[in-house]
């Protein structure tokens, strides 16, 4: 995941009150998920401009994660709708449904039948509650967490309305800061699930996650966070370098970037959890060369970000990378880990 945005991106402005009505009544005529950012988005992107969110901020040290400021001026959305839309689809192909019968069956041994509370952190869009509701059993409550209220917007009218069985999802969201998440903000959870959010925090944020989790007995499901490890068909002498350069931007100011999911394991085996990992790559091929060209730019442009001096060589990787993607010559493996997290069960467990 790419943590910080550009500026040359353009951001569509926040739907009012009508666009909101027309988004939720088509959604509920057509049945439809993140599609409906469409309906409200209608500002386009300029040409070979990269989505905010898939590439490097003209402002150094900036990061997003789903921390916010209590109070100050409304800062604008660091990842554009139209970027979590877009990697949706391979977000769902790549999630590791090898850690969902272990998580089922934690989740049908917990005590209570009032059906599950689950907090999703950092929920963008809310593309983990499309992907994973209809998946599990039972009456859902899904707490959608973000900094940015225009994410917040789509994720909660594009949210999944039953469950596997059939059985009724409600959902609600909330602003909040990852760092400050305690036992007691937990109480009554369920389950605590996040996508690419991990390679964005730091060890400190981690540990405040895992003490936070294990504290409540809340099992947690965190996918997609990054490996540092990318695969290019055909090969180009470029691609370690720039690589290496990458998971170089992508530890910046003390965040973890490609070393969380390490990070994240001992930090909730240490506070009694059993701990499972799957890997759960993207395998982008012709069919995804629109995604693969902005996941491209991005991250050729973190690489420059952290190393100027490969500018010039750079653009000329890039230029080659992107024209044998739009010809479909182009096949790309993005590798990430999903972390599956099951705390010993408390008496606050619901």
């Amino acid at each position: 995941m790419n943590r910080t945005a550009q500026a040359s991106g353009r951001i569509p402005a926040q739907p009012g009150p009508r666009e909101a009505r027309i988004a939720e009544s088509a959604r509920q005529e057509r049945g439809v998920g993140v599609q409906d950012v469409s309906d409200v988005v209608t500002e386009s992107q300029e040409p070979g401009a990269v989505i905010p969110g898939a590439g490097p901020s003209s402002r150094p040290g900036e990061r997003a994660t789903v921390r916010l400021r209590e109070t100050g001026p409304e800062e604008p959305p660091r990842y554009a709708p139209e970027w979590l839309e877009l990697r949706e689809p391979a977000d769902a192909d790549a999630r590791a449904h090898d850690l969902l019968d272990p998580l089922r069956i934690r989740l049908a041994n917990l005590p209570g039948k009032a059906g599950l509370v689950i907090h999703d952190l950092g929920c963008g869009t809310g593309s983990m509650g499309r992907w994973l509701a209809p998946r599990l059993d039972g009456a859902q409550h899904w707490i959608l967490h973000d900094r940015d209220p225009y994410l917040l917007h789509f994720a909660a009218v594009a949210s999944p309305r039953s469950a596997a069985d059939g059985s009724r999802v409600t959902v609600e969201t909330r602003r909040g800061d990852v760092a400050r998440l305690t036992p007691d903000a937990l109480l009554g959870a369920s389950l605590v699930t996040a996508s690419a959010l991990l390679d964005v925090l730091t060890r400190e944020e981690i540990e405040t996650l895992a003490a936070a989790c294990t504290g409540a007995g809340c099992p947690a499901l965190l996918t997609l966070s990054v490996a540092g490890r990318v695969e290019l068909t055909p090969s180009h002498p470029m691609d370690a370098e720039i690589a290496e350069a990458f998971n170089a931007h992508q530890r910046r100011d003390g965040l973890l970037g490609p070393d969380s999911v390490t990070v994240a394991c001992e930090a909730f085996s240490e506070r009694g959890a059993t701990v499972r990992l799957h890997p759960s790559a993207w395998r982008l091929g012709p069919a995804e060369s629109q995604l693969t060209a902005q996941w491209l730019r991005g991250w050729v442009g973190a690489a420059v970000e952290q190393r100027p001096d490969l500018a010039a060589r750079a653009e000329r990787y890039l230029q080659d990378r992107l024209a044998a993607c739009e010809a479909g010559d182009l096949n790309v493996v993005v590798h990430h880990s999903d972390l599956l997290a099951l705390s010993r069960p408390t008496g606050s467990a619901a």
